[in-house]
C-alpha cells in the first residue's frame, strides 16, 4: 500500500515538472514574422532614345601634311563608279545597293548621323558622317539627311579645311538600304572646289 502510494505521489511530481518545461519553451519560443515583401526588380534594360545628330569639327591640330593631290584627285578606278545624282540615290536606295557610285554635290558638314545604328553599323570610334546639301533646294540649306555618308575618321583628317558650300565628288557604295535610306560607304572623297576661295577670287 505503502508503495502505491509512493508511485502516485512520483507520477504525480513527473507530471508538474513535464507541464512547467511545456509552459516555459511556449514563453521562450519566437515569434512568427511576416516575411517583408520583395522589391519588385528594377528593369534590366532602359530603352534610349535615338540621339540628335550632332555636329562634328575635325582638329586641325593633328592634321598630318599631306599631299594635296591626294583630296583632289579621282581614285584611279574612278570608270569603276556610275555616275548618279544624289536624289536618285535616296528616291530609290535599293536600286543602287551593292553597287558602285559616284556624286557631286555640295558639302554641308561633319556629324554623327547614323553611326552605331546597328542594322547598319558603323562604330563611331572608327567613322565619322557628313551630310550633303540637297540639289533641288536653292534659296536656303537642308541637309540631304535620307542619305548617311561614312568615311573612316583616319581618310577625314585630310579634309578639315572643308566648309559649307564647298563642292565634292564622292565615290562609294550603297551597303544598305535600312529605313529606307541609302547609306553609303566613302572609298574616296574629292574636293571639286572650294566657295569660299572662288569668292574671295571674284571680290
Amino acid at each position: 500500500m505503502k508503495t502505491l502510494k509512493n508511485n502516485i505521489i512520483l507520477t504525480a511530481i513527473a507530471g508538474l515538472v513535464l507541464a512547467g518545461g511545456l509552459i516555459t519553451f511556449a514563453a521562450k519560443a519566437p515569434e512568427q514574422t511576416t516575411p517583408s515583401p520583395q522589391k519588385a526588380p528594377a528593369a534590366v534594360e532602359q530603352k534610349t532614345q535615338p540621339q540628335t545628330p550632332q555636329e562634328v569639327t575635325l582638329d586641325k591640330t593633328v592634321k598630318a601634311a599631306e599631299d594635296k593631290s591626294s583630296t583632289t584627285t579621282p581614285p584611279a578606278n574612278a570608270n569603276e563608279y556610275t555616275a548618279v545624282s544624289s536624289l536618285n540615290i535616296v528616291n530609290n536606295p535599293s536600286a543602287y545597293l551593292g553597287k558602285k557610285i559616284k556624286f557631286k554635290a555640295s558639302f554641308d558638314k561633319f556629324s554623327t548621323l547614323g553611326l552605331d545604328y546597328k542594322p547598319a553599323f558603323r562604330d563611331s570610334q572608327k567613322y565619322i558622317s557628313f551630310l550633303i546639301k540637297r540639289d533641288d533646294v536653292t534659296d536656303h540649306t537642308i541637309p540631304l539627311s535620307e542619305m548617311k555618308i561614312f568615311i573612316k575618321r583616319s581618310e577625314a583628317e585630310k579634309f578639315i579645311d572643308l566648309d559649307s558650300g564647298d563642292i565634292i565628288e564622292v565615290y562609294g557604295k550603297v551597303f544598305s538600304d535600312a529605313l529606307t535610306d541609302a547609306w553609303v560607304d566613302t572609298d574616296k572623297l574629292v574636293v571639286i572646289s572650294k566657295k569660299k576661295k572662288d569668292e574671295d577670287k571674284k571680290s
